[in-house]
This record gives C-alpha cells, sequence and structure tokens, in this order.
C-alpha cells in the first residue's frame, strides 16, 4: 500500500531509501527548532510557545507536502522572513499578534494566486536556463550556509577608525599602508578550533561515505560527526536533562488579522508575498529538478498542488504562532541521499512532531556536525551547470546573475530577480521578444518597483 501511495516503482526508489532521506532532511533543518524562537522571543513572543508553533507547523505542513503532492520536499518558519517578522516588530511598528495576522494574509493572498493557476503559470514562464541556474545558485547558497554553520568560513569586517569610516569608498581613498589584513578580511577559520576541526571531520567522513557510495551517507555523517564532538567538546552533553514541554501561554489563534488590515501595514504584508513568492518558487524548481521530478523542460503538473500546500502553511503558521513558513532548501540534504517520494517528507514531518517530545536530544546535535552535509549537498546541486548554454550571452548572463546573486546576498529571492530582469532586458535589445513569456514582462515591471521603492527590503 505505501508502495502504491508514492508510486515507489514509478519513482525508482524504496521504502529505506525514502525514510532515510526523510531522517537526513530533518537533521539538517533541526537547528530551526532551535533558531525560530531566539528569533522570534526578541519580538516578544515566549520561547516555548514558539518552539511548539514551530514543530507543529513545520511537521503538519511538510506531512501534507508528502501525502498530497508525493514531493520530497519539507517546510518550517524560514530563515530571514522570521527575522524580518522580528525586526518589524522590534521597531514598534505593530505588536507581534499584527504581525502574525499579516503573515496569515499573505497566505491568502498566496491561496487565492494558486487556486488561480498564476503562480503555476511561473512555472511555464521562466525559461528553462534560469530554472538550472536557480538550481546552480541554491547549491552555492546551501554551501555557504555549510561553510558558516561549520565556522570555515568566518568573514569578518573592522571598521577603520575616525574619518575613514568603514565604507569601501572611503577606505579605497586612503591610499597604500592604511589597511591590514586584520583590517579587512576574509579568512578561513581556525581549524584548531573545536567546531572547524569537527567540521573538516565531518566533510572528510561524508566525502568518503559518499565516495564508496554508500546509503545514507550524509546521515550517518552527521551521527558520527556528533558522536566525534563530544571528545572535542563540541557535542555538549554537560547540563543534559530531560523535561516534558509545558504547552502554556502558546500563541495558537492569538493573530490580529483586523488589526493587520486596520494597520496600513500593506508594504509589510506585500513584501512577505513578494519574498516567499520568489523563495517557494525558487525552492520547489531547484530541488525538485535535482530530484529528477520535472520533465526535459522543466515542468511538472505536480508542482500547482506543491505551491497549493505551501500556500496553505504560510496562513497555518501563523495560526500555530510563528513565521512564515515554507519550503526549504535543506531539502536538497534528503533528495542527496536519493529521496524521490512524498515519504520523504512524511518522515522529516513526523520527526518534527516527535520533536516536541525529544527536543533536548535534537538539540544535542551541533551545527558542525550538520554543517558538512549542506557542504555536499551544494557539490550535488551545482552540478546542474553543465546543463546551461554559456554560448548565447543573453541566456548565459541572466542565468550566471541568477547564480551569483544567492549565495553572495544570502537571498534566493534577489538571484531570481536578477536572472529575470535581465533575461527580459536582453532578449528584447538583441530583437528577440517573442522568446519572453508575457508574464516575465509583467515580473520584469513588478520587480523593478519593488527594488525601486522599497529598495529591496
Amino acid at each position: 500500500m505505501i508502495e502504491r501511495l508514492f508510486r515507489f516503482r514509478e519513482l525508482g526508489t524504496d521504502v529505506k531509501t525514502e525514510v532515510i532521506a526523510g531522517l537526513t532532511t530533518f537533521m539538517t533543518m533541526a537547528y530551526i527548532l532551535a533558531v525560530n524562537p531566539i528569533i522570534l522571543s526578541g519580538a516578544g513572543m515566549d520561547y516555548n510557545a514558539v518552539f511548539i508553533a514551530t514543530a507543529l507547523a513545520a511537521g503538519v505542513v511538510t506531512i501534507a507536502m508528502g501525502l498530497f503532492v508525493n514531493f520530497p520536499i519539507a517546510l518550517a518558519p524560514g530563515m530571514g522572513l522570521n527575522a524580518y517578522f522580528a525586526a518589524i516588530v522590534a521597531s514598534g511598528q505593530m505588536s507581534w499578534q499584527v504581525a502574525l495576522g499579516a503573515v496569515f494574509l499573505s497566505g491568502v493572498i498566496f491561496i487565492i494566486l494558486t487556486v488561480t493557476n498564476i503562480r503555476q503559470l511561473l512555472v511555464e514562464a521562466v525559461p528553462n536556463s534560469l530554472k538550472k541556474a536557480i538550481t546552480v545558485g541554491i547549491g552555492l547558497f546551501i554551501t555557504s550556509i555549510g561553510l558558516k554553520l561549520s565556522g570555515l568560513a568566518v568573514v569578518f569586517i573592522e571598521l577603520l577608525p575616525g574619518e575613514f569610516g568603514g565604507s569601501f569608498e572611503n577606505i579605497a581613498k586612503a591610499g597604500k599602508g592604511v589597511i591590514t589584513p586584520s583590517e579587512w578580511a576574509s579568512k578561513l577559520g581556525i581549524i584548531s578550533e573545536g567546531p572547524a576541526l569537527l567540521a573538516i571531520i565531518g566533510l572528510l567522513l561524508s566525502g568518503l561515505l559518499l565516495a564508496k557510495k554508500v546509503k545514507g551517507s550524509l546521515l550517518w555523517g552527521i551521527i558520527i560527526t556528533t558522536l566525534a564532538g563530544i571528545p572535542l567538546g563540541v557535542t555538549d552533553l554537560e547540563g543534559f536533562s530531560y523535561s516534558f514541554p509545558s504547552f502554556q501561554n502558546l500563541a495558537v489563534g492569538r493573530l490580529d488579522i483586523m488589526g493587520a488590515l486596520q494597520a496600513g501595514l500593506l508594504t509589510v504584508i506585500l513584501t512577505f508575498t513578494f519574498v516567499e513568492l520568489f523563495d517557494t518558487f525558487g525552492t520547489l524548481i531547484g530541488t525538485a529538478g535535482k530530484a529528477g521530478l520535472l520533465d526535459e523542460k522543466g515542468n511538472n503538473p505536480r508542482i500547482g498542488r506543491a505551491m497549493l500546500v505551501d500556500a496553505f502553511g504560510v496562513s497555518f503558521g501563523a495560526l500555530m504562532g510563528t513565521s512564515t513558513v515554507t519550503s526549504y532548501i535543506e531539502s536538497a540534504a534528503g533528495i542527496g541521499e536519493g529521496g524521490k517520494s512524498g515519504l520523504t517528507a512524511v518522515t522529516t514531518g513526523v520527526m518534527f512532531l516527535l520533536a516536541i517530545l525529544l527536543a533536548p536530544f535534537f538539540i544535542l546535535i551541533p551545527s558542525a556536525a550538520t554543517a558538512p552535509a549542506l557542504i555536499l549537498v551544494g557539490l550535488l546541486m551545482v552540478s546542474a551547470i553543465r546543463e546551461i548554454d554559456f554560448e548565447h550571452m543573453a541566456d548565459a548572463i541572466p542565468a550566471f546573475l541568477t547564480i551569483v546573486f544567492m549565495p553572495f546576498t544570502a537571498n534566493i529571492a534577489n538571484g531570481i530577480s536578477a536572472g529575470i530582469i535581465t533575461y527580459v532586458f536582453l532578449k528584447v535589445t538583441t530583437g528577440k521578444p517573442r522568446e519572453v513569456h508575457w508574464l516575465m514582462y509583467i515580473l520584469f515591471v513588478l520587480i523593478a518597483l519593488r527594488y525601486a521603492f522599497l529598495g529591496g527590503e
């Protein structure tokens, strides 16, 4: 029955592969259980309430993605969007209840856009070269996240004193001999430090397991690296104790929809909507492409259902008491383990629900243990660059900008926006306007207006 439900024979997979893939995805996403409560508690929300809301929203919506869409993609409150949520609350623009109302309304907008097939048109409108570039860009973005989590890449900027300030322009005017490596530098982390050393061990181990084609190599790499972190002092066992979670002070249903409508928060709602629109599109296309779920034109009839589940997740997460729920690029870790069906997502979702009871155990896993999996998943996704035609500049330049903007601005939406703007511009100015889908012209205008009036916020 399970094989028929998830169409294992058609997809060329099996139960064991899918379960291992789901566990791997969860391991690489589990950090959100600790990070999201920290960020939203800065907006005045109860830490424990946000933790439970995060686990519930991620668990329920991810299971829905698996059962109703049969995609190996997991969802949870999105990084970046939760920081934006906390920032607008901390600035005094609104209460967290009103902010949750704004998130809920953005989800309603998504549902309308999905039901009317407007979101699905994106899949047809965006050219295949950009779709492949999105996969590559997300791969580099995932790698950059892994490097930062591992401590291997430590980027720091020390502002120069006095009149020079810290801008590149002023530093350039300062002349020779002013800038030293300690004042302005990007360097590898000190590998003798525990987290970086552990990450190197994990990277070598996971790389070896991948090269040997060991089933569940990324998952085994996370587990063994976590254990190796105990003698290194990175996996912290001190003070570990189990306590049953408290269900007091939950924020379930405490959103203020009317307040969001009355507060003139159109800009906030549209910002949530715009960023989520492109983040979800990029993640779905990038991860589905890596899993082999897209045809030669980069399409899949189930993308529409996946977008509907994602839209439902935004509003459902707000009802539970957390910021925008979105598809996660870390899903690529499970796909890298061979996950192709919805059982991967169901497994991940069940783990999120179990995390409510087993949270102390999952918190033990250090980021340095999951970072190697993200770095190597980046490798698996970047391989799609071979399918991009770099001979024709009108296609190559938009693809290139899509790729580099994602990791260098730490934002999927920025990469897609750069790709769309340059693709439309170059096709029109080189006398090939008919090669551009009509929706791309609309997106060109909307993106230009967004950056002109909102400055990319």
